[in-house]
């Protein structure tokens, strides 16, 4: 095989958007085979990764974040049936789901709550304005819904979306570790502890757990999501910070 195609391909990519698609992409296979090569230590989570080899490259280039944006928006709009797949592990699950409807409704409603006070009450009191309070509010709730929910409310939604992606990232990291340390041992359980702290990010991490631990994630990434854009314009209004 001569050079001529390879050539002719990547003059084609770095001439069109789907550079950074392509970019995206071999970042997270090369982090990913880190990942297994790491024997699956949590350190070595594939999308932190990712998005640590991502920033180096954008930043060795100059490339703004707009124009990285605008080549990889395919992978954000995948988001979307990535999402709604989740719904086959969980149909799997339905009986015992029915038989935990009750403690799983009260564990989100708690930490739907503790997950957007502490945020709002840790930055008060380090001295963040409004507008940074209010789009920490929402910072565990998958991007797309969060940063909605940011931008009504009077928070910063580009602000909203690192938050987000950070908190996914630590909780993924970090998140089977503390359970193990508070020696919780039922899946179901697990699984809802990472999809209210940690949505996507952690529920993707708990598949690799366990898919008992991996649909419960789910279920309470995409409850807590509906849960946090239904209680936080109230939250804000008691607080005094509603409208920004």
């Amino acid at each position: 095989m001569t050079d001529a195609p390879f050539t002719e391909i990547w003059v084609y990519l770095a001439a069109s958007p789907l550079l950074w698609l392509s970019a995206t992409l071999v970042c997270y296979l090369a982090a990913d085979r880190l990942y297994r090569l790491g024997r699956s230590n949590p350190l070595l989570n594939p999308v932190a990764v990712a998005v640590a080899l991502l920033i180096g490259i954008l930043t060795l280039t100059g490339t703004p974040y707009a124009v990285y944006f605008d080549g990889a928006q395919f992978v954000h709009f995948l988001l979307g049936p990535a999402t709604v797949s989740l719904a086959i592990p969980l149909y799997r699950q339905r009986e015992r789901l029915g038989a935990l409807a009750v403690p799983i409704g009260a564990a989100l409603l708690v930490g739907v709550l503790t997950a957007s006070l502490s945020a709002i009450g840790l930055a008060a009191w380090l001295g963040a304005d409004t507008a940074t309070q209010i789009s920490l509010a929402p910072k565990s709730v998958t991007a797309p819904v969060a940063m909605g929910i940011s931008e009504k409310l009077g928070g910063i939604p580009s602000l909203t979306a690192v938050l987000v992606v950070s908190t996914g990232i630590v909780g993924a990291v970090f998140g089977t570790g503390v359970l193990r340390l508070l020696r919780i041992r039922d899946d179901a359980v697990k699984g809802v502890a990472m999809g209210v702290a940690s949505h996507g990010i952690g529920t993707a991490r708990a598949f690799q757990v366990s898919p008992t631990m991996g649909a419960f994630s789910g279920l309470a990434m995409a409850l807590s999501a509906f849960l946090t854009a239904a209680l936080l314009p109230s939250v804000l209004d008691w607080l005094g910070l509603a409208g920004g």
